[in-house]
């Protein structure tokens, strides 16, 4: 039996998972719960929480770049925080689940659900994008 690539081998570029059955044989059972059913992984668990390196942060579903390391900040919530991401890499939508409203992050390219932004982050956008790391894996630069 071959090497199967992982989503960062794949590269964005490649076919997506057509199937719900596709995407549970591609992704561990921890990045199907997050990515594939909107989980959220538990505050300060998570491999990125206290990442510093220079590099990009890349979806894991499907290894699209989503954030620079330049755009990360320290935000005190338990998650790898970033205050910008360019256009397109990734989308947003209301989220009314728990008895919140909040806005969630997908992935711009394969729709992964990434966590959620909120208004409350530093200058120059105010904004906080707060991502589980378990969807996320690291490119150094």
């Amino acid at each position: 039996m071959g090497h199967e690539p992982n989503a960062h081998e794949r590269g964005a570029d490649d076919d997506l998972p057509a199937s719900d059955a596709e995407w549970r044989s591609e992704l561990s059972e921890e990045e199907y719960r997050i990515l594939r059913e909107a989980g959220t992984e538990p505050p300060f668990s998570g491999e990125y929480v206290d990442h510093k390196e220079d590099g990009s942060y890349v979806c894991a579903g499907c290894g699209a770049e989503l954030f620079d390391s330049e755009t990360k900040f320290e935000s005190g919530c338990g998650w790898p925080s970033f205050y910008d991401v360019d256009d397109g890499r990734v989308e947003t939508r209301t989220d009314t689940s728990h008895g919140m409203r909040r806005t969630e992050v997908l992935c711009g390219n394969c729709g992964g659900h990434l966590g959620h932004v909120f208004e409350d982050g530093p200058e120059p956008t105010e904004k906080r994008y707060c991502i589980n790391s378990v969807a996320l894996e690291f490119d150094e630069e």
